[in-house]
């Protein structure tokens, strides 16, 4: 017998599509957005800071949205590391300190927005090879010398089939913090999340020699699902 609406499973199946239309908050976001609340409680009596207190746990629960992501479920595909906006597609040699010699390689860099969800995603499925990290200065990241200048985090994949792949996060002018949780040693999987850049930053993946990009300049990017290039 088919249960009748408001029935004890109502405020359930409710629950769920609020579950899967609102993105969870990566937990680096929590902090910021449990402060926006505390203001807003303890300035309850002032209607001014009560709003500002919640204007800003909603912002930053909007900014450190991590929604879910499904992959190609085919082999030898490389997905965009990020959501935002192809911002450049040449060649250039990978970053000093991964120590990958100076042959230039197919290079996809994305220029993540302030309004694009931020945290990063595994571009093939591998064993992480290194994980390096370069101070560096602030300047806008979608300047093509970003990519040089700018402070960043390196991580370099081997999948099975033993084709390298590099994937840079590189901070920004607001940008001050690179959140990495790729560790040596570690297996990740396509699409999985890694880590995270605040407040606006770029992406950069160095694809294997030979390997022709699949994106344009002034493409969107999802991160997760979006195809930069096949392996094969």
């Amino acid at each position: 017998m088919a249960k009748r609406p408001g029935s004890a499973d109502g405020p359930a199946h409710l629950l769920e599509l609020v579950r899967s239309t609102i993105p969870p908050i990566h937990p680096a976001g929590l902090p910021f957005v449990a402060t926006g609340l505390a203001v807003a409680a303890g300035g309850y009596r002032y209607r001014w800071l009560r709003r500002t207190g919640l204007l800003a746990a909603g912002a930053c629960a909007g900014f450190f949205r991590h929604p879910a992501r499904v992959p190609p479920g085919r082999d030898g595909v490389v997905v965009a590391p990020a959501d935002g906006t192809v911002a450049l597609v040449d060649s250039a040699a990978p970053p000093a300190e991964l120590s990958l010699g100076d042959t230039p390689r197919p290079r996809v860099s994305i220029f993540l927005s302030i309004l694009d969800v931020h945290v990063q995603r595994a571009p093939v499925s591998g064993k992480v090879i290194a994980v390096q990290h370069r101070p560096g200065q602030f300047l806008s990241a979608d300047l093509p010398e970003a990519s040089a200048a700018n402070e960043r985090t390196s991580v370099l994949l081997h999948t099975a089939a033993d084709a390298e792949v590099v994937v840079v996060q590189i901070a920004g002018l607001v940008a001050r913090r690179i959140v990495c949780n790729a560790h040596v040693g570690d297996h990740l999987t396509i699409g999985e999340t890694y880590g995270l850049i605040r407040f606006g930053s770029r992406l950069d993946t160095y694809l294997p020699p030979g390997v022709e990009p699949l994106v344009k300049v002034g493409q969107r990017a999802v991160g997760g699902e979006t195809v930069l290039a096949e392996l094969s």
